[in-house]
């Protein structure tokens, strides 16, 4: 291995991705395997977990299925019971899980604005909590952000909230935690079409807008954020903590 791949490198660390079942989750948890991590996959739904697992060992990698609802503090306490019952010291999270509503802002109801903060923000929060008690010195937490936190997007009220305080999230951990040697970042993706993202995408006259917005003309894709990823769970980005990377195609540079 040269110096420069081994900087790189992410062989025989330990990772746990939430919402890894599916979307740009999956891709990560995926990419991670493939460069030798090994991986929990988390999320709500065993059946999903199940199949990424299956995908990630016919590609080489190993992948363990761990269910897991962020919105329930127990379910997260339990679920790390397991990870440090292994006994592999956890040195990457990709804090992934999310939830994305449209909804005019004058109808957004309680229901709503507790569902997307518990789930975006309020259980990213947790996880990182229960994630660093099992880290080291030289463990990375990744935070997903969003293209929403720095640019206003109508009907998104609550989830641009939840995506602002995942940056402000990340700032005062990385701050806090640095003395430990735990690195903590965000990744933000611009427009990515997923199953979150979808109603997005159904309509054809706002791919068109959005698509001349992009300088790269282009929607990002899973295979966009492997890069940027490696960068940052790996020792390359040993001095990087605190930042937000965007990775949306120029999207928010052209703003």
């Amino acid at each position: 291995m040269t110096q420069a791949s081994a900087l790189f490198s992410l062989a025989g660390r330990t990772a746990l991705v939430t919402g890894g079942g599916r979307g740009l989750g999956r891709a990560m948890a995926l990419h991670l395997a493939a460069s030798g991590a090994l991986v929990w996959v988390t999320g709500r739904h065993a059946s999903a977990l199940e199949e990424c697992c299956a995908m990630a060992t016919a590609r080489g990698g190993v992948m363990n299925a761990l269910v897991m609802d962020v919105r329930a503090l127990s379910s997260i306490e339990a679920a790390f019971s397991t990870v440090a019952a292994s006994g592999h010291p956890l040195d990457i999270l990709i804090n992934n899980a999310g939830d994305e509503k449209l909804c005019a802002s004058d109808a957004v109801d309680e229901a709503l604005w507790d569902q997307l903060m518990d789930t975006n923000l309020r259980g990213a929060f947790f996880v990182a909590q229960r994630a660093a008690r099992l880290m080291g010195s030289g463990a990375s937490i990744v935070n997903l952000a969003s293209l929403a936190a720095a640019t206003g997007i109508a009907r998104a009220v609550p989830y641009s909230a939840s995506k602002s305080g995942i940056l402000g999230m990340t700032r005062s951990l990385a701050v806090e935690w640095a003395p430990r040697g735990i690195r903590v970042n965000a990744l933000a993706p611009g427009y990515f079409h997923t199953a979150m993202t979808a109603p997005f995408f159904e309509d054809a006259t706002w791919q068109e807008k959005m698509r001349a917005r992009i300088p790269l003309g282009r929607f990002g894709i899973g295979e966009d954020l492997a890069g940027p990823l490696q960068f940052l769970c790996s020792d390359a980005s040993a001095y990087v903590t605190g930042q937000t990377l965007y990775v949306d195609g120029g999207a928010l540079a052209s703003l």
